[in-house]
């Protein structure tokens, strides 16, 4: 299959921090309904860019779903290798989801400043046909990346 078509069947995830997430079931119950939606019209691959929060809710999820449907996969877009490694609160979940992750590609191959988180952003939306979006209007990297995606891949914004 070409990267034409695996695309169209791609979808990624951007959204906040949990600093920025007022109660997580709520994030989850939104996250559910959109990766359950993405399922329902044809998606088997999922992209998260690894971050604590939305991105991490999201892979969890989606690994849930891969119990009951084989077919779907999960990418983990990393930044730079071992960017994920040193959240408190997080790590348990990071590792989990790395450990079960069908590919892990780092985007870089070492931090070179900011501009690699937009870098990954980039690289997952190119890499995607739908992206989630859990982002409430505010600035910062989520912002970003929903306008990146704005007339270039459909956007699904669960907020």
């Amino acid at each position: 299959m070409s990267e034409v078509e695996l695309r169209r069947r791609r979808v990624c995830f951007t959204g906040h921090r949990p600093d920025k997430i007022p109660d997580e079931s709520v994030v989850r119950s939104h996250l559910e309904s959109a990766i359950d939606k993405a399922i329902e019209d044809g998606f088997v691959t999922f992209i998260s860019g690894m971050c604590p929060g939305v991105d991490i809710i999201a892979a969890e999820i989606v690994l849930e779903r891969r119990k009951s449907n084989p077919d779907i996969h999960l990418i983990a877009a990393m930044p730079y290798p071992r960017f994920a490694f040193n959240w408190d609160g997080w790590g348990e979940r990071v590792h989990y989801v790395l450990s079960q992750a069908d590919l892990i590609k780092n985007v870089s191959n070492s931090y070179t400043g900011r501009s690699v988180f937009q870098k990954r952003n980039i690289w997952m939306v190119d890499h995607s046909s739908r992206i989630i979006a859990y982002w409430n209007s505010t600035p910062g990297g989520t912002r970003n990346t929903v306008e990146y995606a704005k007339g270039r891949i459909e956007l699904v914004n669960c907020f």
